[in-house]
C-alpha cells in the first residue's frame, strides 16, 4: 500500500486515527471507551462518535478531562466534538422453535413418572407434553 500515493495518504490517515482511538480509550472511562469510536483530528478538536444519547452526555461532560489527558499523552488536542452515531444491527431471521422427537418426549414422560412429587417431575411431565 506505501508504493501508491493514494494509498499511502489513505494508509497514514488509517494508522493516525487507530492510534487517536489507542490513546482515546487510555484517557477516557472505561465504561464510556468501548461504546466511542474516534473519527478525527481536525484544528485541534477531536471528533468522536458515540453510540447513543446517554454516552454523548456523560462524553461532554468528560470531555475537558479528557482532553488534558491526553495532551498529557502527546496528542494535540484543545477540544472535544461528541456526536450520536447510532449502528442499526440487522434483524436476524428467527428460528424455529426446536421440538423433542417422539423417542425423547417418552424417556422423558417415563423418568417424571419414577420421580417423588417435585417441581422437577412436574416440569419433565410438562416437557414430554409439549
Amino acid at each position: 500500500m506505501s508504493g501508491d500515493p493514494a494509498l499511502r495518504s489513505l494508509l497514514f490517515t488509517a494508522q493516525s486515527l487507530a492510534e487517536l482511538q489507542k490513546q482515546f480509550q487510555n484517557a477516557a472511562p472505561s465504561y464510556l471507551a468501548g461504546s466511542c469510536q474516534v473519527t478525527g483530528l481536525h484544528g485541534g478538536t477531536l471528533s468522536i462518535a458515540a453510540a447513543n444519547g446517554t454516552v454523548a452526555a456523560k462524553l461532554r461532560q468528560l470531555s475537558p478531562d479528557i482532553a488534558q489527558k491526553l495532551r498529557q499523552g502527546g496528542c494535540e488536542v484543545s477540544g472535544i466534538r461528541v456526536r450520536v452515531q447510532v449502528t442499526y444491527e440487522v434483524p436476524r431471521p428467527r428460528r424455529p422453535p426446536r421440538t423433542l422427537s417422539p423417542k425423547a418426549r417418552e424417556k422423558l414422560s417415563e423418568l417424571s413418572e419414577n420421580l417423588p412429587d417435585s417441581p422437577l417431575k412436574k416440569a419433565l411431565k410438562k416437557l414430554s407434553r409439549d
